[in-house]
């Protein structure tokens, strides 16, 4: 069983994501409607704004992490269909298959994302829908090689309000290249795609990324032939890159094709 991680009750006591575009963006080619009247299992459901944003449609929502499932279920009190239980996403035996699974920007920060991954499809009813996002090997070589070593060598050491102010100051001066050198059509730049969204969210949701990358314990960044291997049992497998850093993937339980 994976340990409890304090960094993440840490990250969404002090900060929330409500940007419904980008979980559009991640869950494509499916979108809000395909979870009406669907039984929904959630795989790391953070501080549950994913959560909010599904449960209006579906049926029911189970909503499992292991570190913050208080600060979802508070942030979620309003909604009726959801349960909160606190476990390990890549052990849990909820004794019960769902029609959904889906995990976003979760699975790459477990121990073992092929195990997560199996656990996962072990709940999901035939011809029921997988839909994952992960944080992809291509395209992030200075995440990988520059980011992480400074992270686990020394951002470590700072506490959590450091930590925030730190990346509230590379945030602003992220802005000046982005919106400037970034908005020509330089295609080989690094991020190029990636920095697309940046343009078009706030300054608190881009600082939020920002300490994503800074406070994550743990990042498993997932190559194209392992995401391909996550639904190469699933029907209408699909795994598409998104802005150049990351992974959307879905795929059908064998079954009934319709989630």
């Amino acid at each position: 069983m994976q340990s409890k991680q304090s960094e993440w009750f840490e990250q969404w006591s002090m900060l929330k994501d409500n940007e419904l575009f980008l979980f559009q963006d991640w869950i494509l080619p499916y979108d809000l409607n395909d979870f009406c009247g669907k039984d929904v299992l959630e795989c790391g459901c953070g501080g549950g704004q994913h959560t909010n944003f599904i449960a209006p449609y579906a049926n029911s929502v189970t909503a499992v992490d292991l570190n913050t499932i208080e600060i979802a279920k508070r942030r979620n009190s309003h909604h009726e269909n959801v349960i909160f239980i606190e476990s390990d996403i890549a052990t849990m035996d909820l004794n019960r298959k769902f029609d959904i699974i889906l995990s976003i920007g979760v699975v790459h920060h477990t121990d073992n994302p092929e195990k997560t991954v199996g656990n996962m499809k072990r709940h999901l009813k035939e011809g029921g829908l997988l839909l994952l996002w992960v944080y992809s090997n291509e395209g992030n070589w200075i995440i990988k090689n520059i980011v992480e070593p400074v992270r686990k060598n020394f951002l470590f050491r700072l506490d959590k309000a450091q930590l925030l102010k730190l990346s509230k100051y590379i945030t602003a001066i992220m802005y000046l290249p982005i919106f400037s050198l970034y908005m020509f059509p330089l295609k080989f730049l690094p991020y190029f795609e990636y920095f697309q969204n940046f343009r078009k969210l706030s300054f608190y949701r881009n600082k939020l990324n920002v300490f994503d990358k800074l406070n994550a314990p743990h990042t498993d960044f997932i190559s194209h032939e392992r995401a391909l291997k996550f639904v190469q049992d699933l029907h209408n497998a699909n795994v598409t890159p998104y802005k150049g850093v990351s992974w959307r993937i879905s795929g059908i339980k064998s079954g009934d094709t319709n989630p």
